[in-house]
């Protein structure tokens, strides 16, 4: 009793006491309201997988996300940035940095063939035709996921020394034909400018590693992007009579085989990886006649500047003579995607005991991984670090599961809440000071 007293003539005296105790950064606090948003996480999670929508047309997905921040009484919530961008602020209860956390909400051109109840059977437009529409490569989860953080610090406001910048970013996957998107528009368009450049972004991506785990790489941790487009053009004839004109689709053919040469028997790998993949090819209308042209579209991956350029060099070379040795010709661009994902390693050290905490000590570094993210431009602007959560069902290998991008991509979400820690850890950390 006699310390009781003590305590409350010290609070008369000194009332500063009490609203430093109330401000005081509580973990278990954080814990509990993490625990608190899951179902709603998941029923996001739900909804969002169920009405997929492609790049830079995430209209219904940016409402959601728009009204929930909202709701939930943040210092700002703007729209429409990068086309249908989403970016809300949480001015903390005291001083500090500030930090950014972002998710993309794009899907993809893949019908869904995974069976549950919430599968997608939604249809879109997709550079002039009719796709079915599928999150194959977990958007969805990363959206819910920040969704989730929004929700638990909005609701520790006072304890926060700082800012947090809740990124919903469109387009990841790229934008379509003819237009601009992403995280470089978002940029150009603002999102880090004057007050709100942050200290530091933290980033995830949901992948087939066991459910819960969380995996890092300290520097390169995720490969350059390059679009790659060819169009070789022959000239068109009877199919009965092929001598007449110049084949383009069997010289399209050779291109492809000989394009796989060049990381096998061209390129130093034990430098870094590289890959050159063709994933659509255009041609023809009907079996009885060899065409005028065809188009081949793909995708380059490095981890080195010089190799990349090299590896451009020799791509365009390949095609042009195949071509050329067949009488067709190869026109050959490449567009750049997006540069290597880096994890700034300064930042990857501080923060390996939250990832710890997120994950109760089931983190481990990964070999660098031939996947791209945009996250890139925002990493080579300020210090970033970007993990990738596993969502695997229990007991499948990496090896056995399906890959994003394919329409058997599954994500547990029993690993969901691993992911809400995550991002909420880091940022809470990270302004605290640890």
């Amino acid at each position: 009793m006699k310390k009781t007293a003590a305590w409350v003539a010290l609070l008369v005296v000194f009332p500063s006491l009490a609203s430093a105790e109330a401000a005081e950064p509580s973990k278990e606090r954080l814990e509990e309201a993490i625990e608190a948003v899951m179902t709603q996480v998941i029923a996001w999670r739900r909804d969002i997988h169920q009405h997929p929508e492609l790049s830079n047309r995430e209209v219904r997905t940016a409402a959601l996300v728009a009204e929930h921040l909202r709701s939930i009484g943040l210092d700002s919530v703007e729209t429409g940035i990068a086309h249908t961008g989403v970016v809300g602020t949480l001015i903390g209860g005291r001083p500090g940095p500030v930090v950014a956390l972002r998710a993309d909400m794009d899907a993809l051109p893949v019908r869904e063939a995974v069976d549950v109840p919430f599968a997608s059977t939604a249809v879109a437009e997709y550079n002039g035709r009719m796709v079915p529409v599928m999150h194959a490569c977990g958007h969805d989860n990363h959206t819910a996921i920040l969704m989730g953080v929004a929700q638990v610090l909005a609701g520790l406001r006072a304890q926060l020394p700082g800012t947090i910048r809740f990124i919903f970013q469109p387009a990841e996957e790229g934008a379509p034909e003819g237009e601009e998107g992403g995280s470089a528009l978002m940029l150009r368009e603002g999102v880090f400018e004057g007050k709100w450049r942050p200290a530091a972004i933290f980033g995830l991506h949901v992948f087939p590693f066991a459910p819960g785990t969380i995996g890092y790489r300290e520097g390169a941790a995720l490969a350059a992007a390059d679009w790659l487009h060819i169009t070789v053009r022959g000239r068109q004839t009877h199919g009965s009579a092929p001598w007449r004109g110049v084949d383009p689709i069997t010289a399209a053919a050779q291109i492809i085989a000989a394009l796989q040469t060049i990381p096998s028997r061209q390129m130093d790998l034990t430098r870094a990886p590289v890959v050159v993949s063709v994933g659509s090819f255009h041609g023809g209308v009907r079996g009885n006649i060899i065409p005028d042209s065809v188009e081949l579209t793909g995708t380059i991956r490095t981890f080195d500047p010089t190799m990349q350029e090299d590896f451009h060099r020799r791509i365009r070379r390949t095609a042009e003579a195949v071509a050329e040795a067949a009488g067709a010709t190869a026109e050959v661009t490449i567009e750049p995607y997006g540069p290597v994902t880096y994890n700034d390693p300064e930042l990857t050290r501080r923060m390996l005991p939250t990832l710890s905490w997120a994950s109760g000590d089931r983190v481990f570094e990964t070999p660098p991984i031939t996947g791209a993210e945009d996250f890139s431009f925002y990493a080579n602007e300020v210090p970033g670090l970007f993990v990738l959560l596993g969502v695997n069902r229990e007991g499948v290998a990496p090896d056995e599961a399906a890959p994003n991008h394919s329409p058997h991509f599954y994500a547990n979400e029993d690993a969901l809440v691993v992911g809400v820690r995550a991002l909420a850890g880091l940022a809470w950390d990270f302004l605290n000071g640890q």
